[in-house]
């Protein structure tokens, strides 16, 4: 299901059930989810409702609790969490409609949509994840946060590390750039061309579709970081496993603009605060997680590939033109801040 039809389906249920559904659908008290503030209360009868598109245990989830347990303790703020979206029948794209409308408060989601975040997830962008992470703590992020920020209804608080991402299949071993043509591969949006200079068959569908196709055997394989292939039981149906580290993504955390925008210049700088707090817990998890998955990967049977340096180098060249185009499109200022 696209996020167009998610809307349709969010629409027609919504107008059947009236406030009822809403409460059916996000919980019970998701008709006052957006209730601002009293204003210039350290303390104030406030609800609001934080989602992802992940199991409770992951990373991400624990810093979007880590956000909202700060909130609580200090402003007061009353907190529910919908976890993981995918299990109520929406996808992570959606949170951002769903958080836009103001049907949520707060979330996290991969993006790309603007020049920013689509240039810092080009192909071998970035060497490691240090330099990555300095990215986006640095001007690139507060760049990316300016343009997220203007096209949409949110405010950005942080970015999540989703991470370097590697290629997965059920057919052979990818050592090589002739390994990986005419495999059937999953991919974001923004890796469809990636995969098409690399070779493969690049299909570009929603994550619940993929993982579906995948256990069916429709699909080859698909590219995401090693712990989200665990994450979304991707891997049992996986066998080899390559450590490409092909691009690093981001997923920002975000929040209902006008919910923000009501509370107190104390709760704003506490949540800001709380989400800086939560991107360096969730790193820290998250290298765990990745170390965790290869484990639990190799225990399954599966077989984790690293490339060597001529396979690598062979991987690069094929997607130079992306690099090249990008130098074309986009400004000397933007391509600087991340040394292309």
């Amino acid at each position: 299901m696209n996020i167009s039809q998610s809307k349709r389906r969010f629409l027609k249920a919504a107008t059947v059930a009236g406030a009822g559904g809403l409460a059916a659908m996000f919980g019970a008290t998701a008709g006052r989810a957006q209730q601002s503030p009293a204003s210039g209360a350290p303390n104030f009868p406030g609800h609001i409702r934080m989602a992802g598109y992940s199991p409770s245990t992951t990373s991400f989830s624990q810093g979007l609790t880590h956000i909202g347990e700060r909130l609580q303790a200090e402003a007061g703020l009353d907190v529910d969490y919908i976890y993981n979206v995918l299990e109520i029948g929406y996808g992570g794209g959606d949170l951002r409609w769903l958080v836009d409308a103001g049907l949520l408060s707060a979330a996290y989601a991969t993006m790309t949509d603007v020049p920013e975040l689509a240039l810092a997830a080009l192909p071998f962008l970035f060497s490691d994840t240090a330099t990555a992470r300095a990215a986006m703590d640095g001007p690139l992020g507060a760049s990316a946060t300016a343009s997220l920020e203007a096209a949409n209804n949110y405010r950005i608080l942080g970015y999540f590390e989703n991470g370097f991402r590697h290629v997965s299949n059920n057919v052979r071993p990818v050592e090589s750039l002739d390994d990986l043509r005419g495999l059937s591969i999953r991919v974001l949006g923004a890796q469809r061309r990636t995969f098409e200079l690399l070779g493969a068959e690049a299909h570009a569908i929603d994550l619940t579709a993929a993982i579906e196709a995948i256990r069916a055997g429709d699909l080859d394989g698909q590219e995401n970081p090693f712990a989200n292939t665990v994450t979304y039981n991707i891997y049992p149906f996986q066998r080899y496993h390559t450590a490409t580290f092909h691009s690093y993504l981001s997923r920002p955390i975000f929040v209902h603009r006008p919910t923000f925008d009501a509370w107190p210049a104390a709760v704003q700088q506490a949540a800001r605060a709380a989400a800086q707090e939560a991107v360096t817990l969730q790193r820290e998890l998250h290298d765990e997680e990745e170390l965790q998955a290869q484990e639990v990967i190799r225990e399954a049977g599966g077989e984790i590939v690293q490339l060597s340096p001529e396979a690598r180098w062979a991987f690069v060249a094929a997607v130079e033109p992306l690099h090249a185009d990008a130098q074309q499109r986009y400004s000397r200022e933007l391509l600087d801040l991340v040394g292309l």
